[in-house]
């Protein structure tokens, strides 16, 4: 009899750790968390530029996936990526169109049309990113890629 209540109380304390560790997200705020991260980034791109941008919302692990070009890896490498371009009279925005999240909260992705302005050209397309809430509880982006699917206006 004292073995089974053992094993019941280990069960049940077992099990409550687990909940413990694992709350309950909702995770249509977690939705709407992502949206809003997103469009801050697009803001933040516009007001100070894309070079900032992708450095400031970046996971310190983050890939960019661009046309032509290998994996860019780190965020210092994407930091290093934008240095290197003139990017001077040209600004990048975006407006996601879906978010979803894992059940467990810390990782969904958005996907919309961004614009790239030129002094001569508007250029638009689609974009995906990836999005991990880190140590900190802010979502960073993991993994963008675009493509300019949609054409000039």
């Amino acid at each position: 009899m004292k073995l089974k209540i053992r094993k019941v109380v280990y069960i049940c304390l077992f099990g409550g750790f687990i909940t413990a560790c694992n709350p309950k997200v909702d995770v249509e705020v977690c939705k709407l968390e992502i949206l809003q991260t997103d469009r801050d980034f697009s803001d933040y791109s516009i007001k100070n530029g894309v070079r900032e941008a992708f450095y400031t919302f970046a996971h310190d692990s983050a890939v960019l996936l661009r046309e032509n070009s290998y994996p860019i890896v780190g965020r210092e490498h994407i930091k290093d990526l934008f240095s290197k371009k003139k990017l001077s009279g040209y600004s990048l925005s975006w407006e996601p169109s879906y978010a979803a999240v894992a059940k467990s909260g810390d990782l969904g992705y958005t996907y919309g049309i961004y614009q790239y302005t030129t002094p001569d050209t508007i250029t638009k397309g689609t974009y995906v990113s990836i999005w991990k809430k880190g140590a900190d509880n802010k979502w960073k982006y993991v993994l963008d890629s675009g493509n300019q699917g949609l054409g000039k206006d």
